[in-house]
């Protein structure tokens, strides 16, 4: 991106990427001002309470500085630890979601989105998201045309995909209520074509009410909203490893009116099934 923004002007400002370590600032002693602080990703576990401490203090201090805080993936969860997050959108890995909403309940989780620009603060998803993180400060810093010249340069999508893209259904089946997982059981034996409410409280031996409530309660969303991510999920694989008209996967994943299976489609996934198609086929 420095390269390129040389070419297009002599005065663009460049850019400096150091890499600092935990001993270099967890004393103060780190005295560089910085214009942003990256929480890099891990393969490793998310960071716990006790091994942020030192870290999220020194990162509170920089923040009010002036300093941007950026993570990706799992530094989202260092980034929590600042309290920062209160009642501020971000993103992490989607299969990250319910221990970050456990242990950061007052932040506004939406794992849907890949990046979100909060201005001082700014989360990208994935591991593989830094990508997106990388070109959105580029735009900041150097401006859209040095982002569009680097992104080409790369042959990586500019800013503007959706993690939902690429997310996997990830249910709840640890809750410990045992007569909802014997329904999730019975939607995911069929993938979800049958989701009649009487037919689920049948199966998990419970009164229609009641087993609305405890089903909210244990998966984190209603039976129906359960039973189309299953069928958008099986959608997902006919189109992006056979080649069945739109039409006939619709049917295939129960869905009798085809717009309808277009519309859920699109609500969860972030595209619609030919753009899906398109992008990922095999």
């Amino acid at each position: 991106a420095g390269r390129m923004a040389r070419t297009t002007a002599q005065d663009t400002p460049q850019l400096q990427v150091d890499l600092l370590k935990e001993e270099a600032v967890s004393d103060d002693s780190y005295g560089t001002t910085c214009d942003v602080l990256i929480l890099p990703p891990s393969l490793e576990r998310p960071i716990s309470a006790e091994a942020a401490a030192v870290l999220a203090r020194w990162l509170r201090a920089r923040h009010a500085e002036g300093a941007v805080l950026a993570s990706i993936c799992g530094g989202a969860f260092l980034l929590g630890e600042t309290g920062l997050l209160n009642g501020r959108a971000v993103t992490t890995h989607w299969a990250y979601a319910d221990t970050f909403r456990e242990r950061f309940p007052t932040a506004i989780l939406d794992v849907d989105r890949l990046l979100i620009d909060g201005g001082d603060i700014i989360s990208a998803g994935g591991l593989m998201a830094w990508t997106d993180l990388g070109l959105k400060l580029v735009e900041r810093y150097l401006g859209p045309l040095v982002m569009a010249q680097t992104a080409r340069m790369l042959l990586i999508d500019p800013p503007g995909r959706e993690q939902r893209y690429y997310s996997g259904f990830a249910p709840r089946m640890s809750h410990g209520d045992s007569a909802i997982l014997k329904a999730q059981h019975f939607l995911h034996e069929g993938n979800g074509k049958e989701a009649r409410l009487a037919v689920l409280a049948k199966q998990a031996g419970l009164e229609e009410r009641t087993f609305l409530r405890r089903f909210q309660k244990a998966t984190g969303m209603t039976a129906i909203d359960y039973a189309q991510r299953l069928r958008v999920t099986k959608a997902q694989e006919l189109l992006q490893f056979g080649r069945l008209p739109v039409e006939r996967i619709a049917w295939d994943v129960g869905y009798s009116d085809p717009g309808a299976f277009r519309k859920i489609f699109h609500r969860i996934v972030g595209l619609t099934p030919g753009e899906y198609r398109q992008r990922f086929h095999t």
